[in-house]
């Protein structure tokens, strides 16, 4: 979605940024704000409340965290030290989605956990207890908590969020196209649904062959924010209008090779690419968009599962380019459109329907829509991907 005019001035715009992606990660957004009718489509989709809980070696070395409708349940920890050999483990309550942690200095988000209960282990070699031992443990400070798609649209209706619907929304789940549009349905496996920081989300998608993902800058800017950032592939519905999910696979972030602000990118690597890389690739345009020229948007508005804006009843049917030179945080910068977007989708890739290259990655909402074109980010980054 995004948080458009309404927000509607630029003092206004630029104090948000900053609320939703946390202390300091929005600040050089204040001197390069939008123009007063945009907004960038990011959104908060988890709670984060206040936790103690303690994993020492004498209080109890199995603890059941559950938060009763919860979408997910992702565990900080404020302190994780560790006999040496000695681990953590958190899963769902029947052992799946399980992930390991040894000791580290320093605080740590773990990976979520879907569903509204997660399960911690503190797994040791040592025999018997020694006073030795008093020194290790851990320590959940933070707990959060996925919301309903339901209650994150009731905080964008309190919050006078526009959404980036224009007119009638005409989203379907990625799966609808699989046997219409085989090559759409495709194209959506690469995009990739960020949970940054444990409750802001955003879209990310891989480009080229390589360990290389492109996301906004807006969304994170640091390595150190890439890396309290998740990133889920294979999240979608497993039939068209259906409820059922495929088993999304996570990987985290790890390291941000190039950012710009101007031109709203990050190019970023993830910590276990061979995980990822069945799902494919995409391919960044070096040229300018054309005036009519047919779109689609693979997306994960409002964080929900993959979906595809592919029609448009604003465009009397199919996504087109409105304008190919439109202007974003610099003059011509942008591509618009009126397909459908929503916050979250911030970060998607916009890809011609006749060439199925990615000619833009969307950034802001509005009605039009708007991208920054690929021809723009091309020419930065093509030494990197």
């Amino acid at each position: 979605m995004r948080r458009v005019a309404t927000v509607a001035a630029l003092g206004l715009l630029a104090a948000a940024v900053p609320l939703l992606l946390g202390p300091g990660a929005g600040a050089e957004q204040q001197d390069k704000a939008p123009s007063p009718s945009r907004d960038v489509n990011t959104v908060e989709i988890a709670e984060i409340e206040s936790a103690d809980v303690d994993m020492s070696y004498l209080a109890g070395r199995r603890k059941v965290l559950s938060y009763p409708g919860a979408r997910f349940v992702k565990l900080h920890f404020s302190r994780l030290e560790l006999a040496p050999n000695d681990y953590i483990t958190i899963s769902d309550p029947y052992g799946g989605q399980e992930t390991r942690y040894t000791g580290q200095p320093g605080a740590l988000w773990t990976t979520s956990v879907t569903g509204d209960s997660a399960v911690v282990r503190l797994h040791s070699e040592e025999g018997p207890l020694s006073d030795a031992m008093t020194k290790f443990g851990a320590e959940i400070d933070k707990v959060s908590k996925g919301l309903s798609p339901d209650e994150v649209r009731k905080r964008e209706r309190a919050e006078r969020r526009p959404e980036s619907v224009c007119g009638d929304d005409d989203q379907r789940d990625a799966v609808c196209y699989e046997s219409t549009e085989p090559e759409v349905y495709a194209n959506a496996a690469p995009v990739a649904r960020l949970l940054i920081d444990g409750s802001t989300m955003c879209t990310a998608w891989r480009v080229g062959s390589k360990n290389r993902l492109l996301t906004n800058n807006h969304c994170f800017e640091t390595s150190e924010q890439a890396r309290d950032t998740e990133v889920w592939f294979n999240y979608a519905c497993s039939g068209c209008g259906g409820q059922a999910l495929k088993k999304a696979v996570k990987v985290r972030g790890e390291s941000v090779i190039e950012t710009n602000a101007e031109y709203d990118y990050t190019l970023f690597t993830v910590d276990d690419f061979d995980a990822i890389r069945r799902f494919g690739q995409l391919e960044l345009a070096d040229r300018a968009p054309r005036e009519g020229e047919k779109l689609y948007i693979p997306q994960h508005p409002g964080g929900e599962p993959a979906k595809v804006a592919l029609e448009s009843d604003a465009d009397s049917g199919a996504c087109v380019v409105d304008k190919p030179s439109f202007d974003g945080y610099v003059d011509g910068s942008d591509v618009s459109y009126y397909c459908d977007t929503e916050f979250g989708s911030s970060g998607s890739p916009v890809l011609s329907r006749e060439t199925h290259e990615v000619i833009g990655l969307h950034h802001f909402g509005g009605c039009p829509n708007s991208g920054v074109r690929s021809d723009k980010i091309h020419d930065r980054v093509k030494g990197d991907i």
